[in-house]
């Protein structure tokens, strides 16, 4: 879901906030079609590790999440989705009632989602910590609990000199500062892009043809805008009618394809099902007029590793070991 807040408060002069949260759908459902199978409801996530689990790779039956372990106030951890498209991070309303009296504020914030808006409230909290990444003196919003078992967003406040490795195999996420590594042997490589906010953004090929995607770690699912529609639509591609619930549940009408081979450096993902919509966070980001992918985990967590370097401008992926070993019995290579 994408989400706008601007805050008010009814007491006291508040500073707005804006908070944009692109990947938080409550739901994808598209109609029937003969071989494009599409869920009724993206599926919630459920942690059941006997030790909490941060980090869920994408499997055949289940759509990957990045869940960061993130100190507010020194209590925790919280499991925070990990959310590159977001521009501040979030929590949902047992957080707040957890954090005690004193996080207690008169601010509101309307929060404008991709498909309706919603006065949610916030709370002032001293620091919220992990990893390197430390911010100080802050107001978080308070949203409805939309996160598959999350307690809430950790968006981009505080990483734009950062490196994130994210490794779904072990379960592990960390965040440091960035000293400008260079990717590790195995590793593909990735020149990163951003748009406003420092949401990453890096080029991929459907076919020939070269659009820019959003690498967007908070979505489930894949989006695309209207412009890359109309481009597909063009070539006679076969849509079938979708509705996207954002996380205030109101519905959005929008179209819904399978894509094949869509290669990013020399990962491949050979089907992947894409809706498409004229959602307002492509009118923000001023990328309506070109096609775009905004590319979620049922993509970013198919790979072995991630890395986002935010400083050094690159995007680090390593495949799994079935992976790489069907492109080398395959002879996979890039024109």
């Amino acid at each position: 879901m994408v989400g706008f807040v601007s805050s008010t408060s009814f007491l006291r002069t508040v500073r707005p906030a804006v908070v944009f949260l692109p990947g938080l759908l409550a739901a994808v459902a598209a109609a029937e079609m003969p071989d494009m199978p599409v869920p009724d409801r993206i599926e919630t996530v459920v942690i059941e590790a006997l030790q909490p689990r941060y980090v869920a790779p994408t499997l055949r039956d289940r759509i990957g999440r990045i869940w960061a372990p993130v100190y507010i106030n020194d209590q925790g951890p919280y499991r925070l989705v990990l959310d590159t498209g977001a521009n501040r991070s979030a929590v949902i309303d047992r957080v707040a009632v957890a954090l005690g009296s004193s996080v207690v504020t008169a601010a509101n914030a309307q929060l404008r989602g991709t498909t309706g808006t919603a006065v949610v409230p916030m709370i002032d909290v001293e620091r919220l910590q992990i990893g390197d990444l430390l911010i100080e003196a802050t107001q978080l919003p308070i949203l409805p609990d939309a996160f598959g078992g999350a307690d809430g967003v950790l968006g981009y406040d505080g990483l734009k000199d950062k490196r994130i490795f994210i490794d779904f195999g072990n379960d592990l996420i960390t965040i440091k500062h960035s000293q400008r590594e260079r990717p590790a042997a195995g590793f593909t490589s990735l020149p990163m892009t951003f748009l406003q906010d420092f949401v990453p953004m890096i080029d991929v090929y459907l076919g020939q043809t070269r659009v820019k995607a959003i690498i967007d770690t908070g979505a489930q699912r894949s989006m695309g805008n209207i412009a890359l529609y109309d481009l597909l639509l063009r070539r006679r591609r076969e849509f079938a009618n979708s509705t996207v619930t954002g996380v205030t549940l109101d519905i959005q009408a929008g179209q819904a394809t399978r894509l094949y081979d869509i290669r990013m450096g020399d990962v491949t993902i050979p089907s992947l099902q894409v809706t498409f919509g004229d959602l307002y966070i492509f009118q923000y980001w001023k990328v309506e007029d070109v096609p775009v992918l905004m590319l979620g985990m049922d993509v970013l967590g198919t790979v072995s590793k991630l890395v986002i370097d935010y400083r050094r401008r690159e995007v680090h992926m390593q495949l799994r070991d079935t992976q790489a070993a069907r492109r080398q019995t395959l002879g996979t290579r890039l024109p």
